[in-house]
């Protein structure tokens, strides 16, 4: 009996990857490697991230000049007008029913509504009452 054998290949060894470099969370003490930012274990940060800032280049000059004296304009384009709000309330608390406070700010086609339904039936007037209430002192019309 005669085999030949034919010559078994050996298996070769390759070199262990060398170990990656580690450090420890400062955290809860969890082994990380080297270059970790944020630790796997504890979710926390443990390094710096090395990011360059974005270059923002800002070129812009303000040619708009204001040529309006009065500052508070309504949505109409006519200057705006302070009222109280005390005021308001007051007229709101006793003449509601027929008005008076939108009067007072220059709604008088509300007005006359306010009027001729007495407060759009008091709901109104209870409405206008609490947004009076919140408003700032003074407030524009």
């Amino acid at each position: 009996m005669d085999m030949e054998q034919a010559p078994q290949e050996q298996p070769q060894l390759q070199p262990a990857p060398a170990p990656m470099p580690t450090k420890f969370c400062q955290h809860c003490g969890g082994q990380l490697s080297a270059d970790a930012v944020i630790c796997t274990l504890c979710g926390r940060q443990v390094g710096q991230i090395e990011q360059a800032a974005p270059q923002v280049v800002i070129n812009n000059t303000n040619t708009n000049t204001n040529t309006n004296t009065n500052t508070n304009i309504n949505a109409a384009g006519s200057p705006a007008r302070a009222r109280s709000k005390w005021v308001a309330l007051l007229l709101c608390i006793f003449l509601g029913a027929i008005g008076a406070h939108k009067f007072y700010e220059g709604k008088a086609v509300v007005g006359v509504i306010y009027l001729f339904t007495l407060g759009l039936f008091g709901i109104g007037v209870f409405i206008d009452f609490l947004c009076l209430l919140f408003k700032p002192n003074p407030y524009y019309i």
